[in-house]
Order: structure tokens, then C-alpha cells, then sequence
């Protein structure tokens, strides 16, 4: 298991021994920042060693950036448990939508070309059994539901979509940081593979449920095409699916969903 906080080796491992961490807000309270460095839980082996060898090279644009990887002393990308990134004087800001999906589509077409990682494929790697990578195959009728009576009047709403599949950034809203005179900052990269515009709705239906945004505006956000309510469809499931397994579904939490539900179904 990780420690509740990076220890004084994974701190000199990362070139940052003698810094106190101190505790980020988001990242599931599990996210430090030392310095110029951000310290998080590695997603095991494969996931971050990949990801990190993606994100050292990906070229920017005046559309978007990313935040580098960090390596340790001895050029691994992770420590202890630990990974570790470079903090960047940048903040979210859920209310800017429209600003998050330019730079999430500017971020998808960027990584475009990357071929699929055969971890996703991989019934055995680390991250195949947490609840969100769970979810997503749920939503896609690659895994079972959950019993439960809004995700199944959801389900019953499933269409096929008809757009090609690449690798993608499944949780924007929150993960698209912005400051004056830089580019946004996309990053907590979750990869998963599906069509570029489901990371878009994903976010949409993140702003509709927790950041105050109309349901109305729903179907004018976001890719605008024909497959779109399908893309919402499937975004409102992997977010309640994911619900449902990590234990926070319940009454509340239905009612909460409702109008959202009402509106893609």
C-alpha cells in the first residue's frame, strides 16, 4: 500500500528531500505538492510508465499543455509508490466549459496518433479493476450494470455509436487548469479508448450534475453531431455506474441525477 504521504526517500528520490509536503486540494486527497513537484499514488508499472513516457515529449500548443513528468535520481518515473510531476501555477475552474472542452479537443488531437496500449486489453494489469475502468466498460456494454432502476432506464437509451475510437482524457472538467498569459494545462490523465468526444461529454455531464451549468444546455455543448445524446447517454452511466461501486449511490444521489437523466433519455 502507498503511504497516506510520500516518506523522506521518495522525497529525495524525486530531488526534493527536505521539503515539507504539503496536501493538495482534489486528487481524492491522496496529492502532494513538494516544491516545484507534485507527488501522487502511481497507478502501478505499466499505466505510469507509459503515460509518463507520452507526456515527456508531447508537443505543446498555443491550445494546450500538459504538465511534465518528473523523474527520479536514477531516470525511473516512479519511487515508493509514488510518481511525481511538475506543479504548475495554474487553477481549475469548472464554470469555463467551453474553455475546457477546446483544450480537451486540442489534447485529444494531439494524441491521436498514439496507438492503443495493450494494458487497456489486459484483464490482469493494475488499473483494470478500479471502479472508474470498471465503469467505463460498463457504459460501453462491455461489463454488466449494476442492478438498479436508473441505470437501467439509461441502458435502456443505448444506441450504437458510430465514430472511430482513440485514446482519450476521461475526466477534464476538473483536470484543465488555467492561468493568465498560458496556455490551459490538461492533467490526471485517465486513458481510456473510445471516441475523442466522450471525453468531452463526460465533462459536460460533470458540469450539469456538480457545477450548476442548465441541463438545456446539454445538446449545445460539446461535439454536435448526431451521436452526441448517445455520447451523454453513456457519460451519465460511467459516472453513476462508478458511483455505484465505489458505495456513494443512494437515494440522495438518485434524486440528485434525476433531471440530468430525464434530460439525455
Amino acid at each position: 500500500m502507498t503511504p497516506d504521504r510520500p516518506d523522506a526517500a521518495v522525497l529525495r528520490a524525486f530531488g526534493v528531500a527536505g521539503v515539507t509536503p504539503v496536501r493538495l486540494d482534489g486528487g481524492r486527497g491522496l496529492t502532494w505538492r513538494a516544491g516545484d513537484v507534485v507527488l501522487r499514488p502511481d497507478d502501478g508499472a505499466t499505466v505510469t510508465d507509459w503515460r509518463a513516457e507520452v507526456l515527456a515529449t508531447l508537443a505543446h500548443t498555443p491550445a494546450f499543455r500538459t504538465s511534465r513528468p518528473v523523474a527520479t535520481a536514477d531516470g525511473a518515473w516512479r519511487s515508493g509508490g509514488w510518481e511525481a510531476w511538475e506543479h504548475l501555477d495554474a487553477r481549475a475552474d469548472p464554470s469555463r466549459v467551453e474553455d475546457v472542452l477546446d483544450a480537451g479537443r486540442a489534447f485529444h488531437r494531439a494524441i491521436a496518433h498514439l496507438e492503443r496500449p495493450s494494458f487497456l486489453d489486459d484483464s490482469a494489469s493494475e488499473r483494470s479493476g478500479d471502479a472508474w475502468s470498471r465503469a467505463d466498460r460498463m457504459a460501453w456494454g462491455e461489463l454488466p450494470l449494476p442492478a438498479d432502476p436508473t441505470l437501467a432506464r439509461l441502458a435502456r437509451a443505448f444506441r450504437p455509436v458510430d465514430l472511430p475510437s482513440q485514446l482519450v482524457h476521461g475526466d477534464l472538467l476538473g483536470n484543465v487548469l488555467f492561468a493568465p498569459g498560458a496556455p490551459p494545462a490538461v492533467i490526471d490523465w485517465p486513458p481510456y479508448w473510445r471516441p475523442a468526444a466522450f471525453g468531452e461529454a463526460v465533462a459536460v455531464v460533470d458540469a450539469v450534475c456538480w457545477h450548476g451549468k442548465p441541463t438545456a444546455r446539454m445538446h449545445t455543448l460539446g461535439h454536435g453531431t448526431a451521436d452526441w445524446p448517445q455520447l451523454l447517454v453513456r457519460a451519465l452511466v460511467f459516472r453513476i455506474a462508478t458511483l455505484h461501486l465505489l458505495g456513494a449511490w443512494d437515494a440522495a444521489a438518485a434524486a440528485h441525477h434525476r433531471p440530468v437523466v430525464d434530460a439525455v433519455t
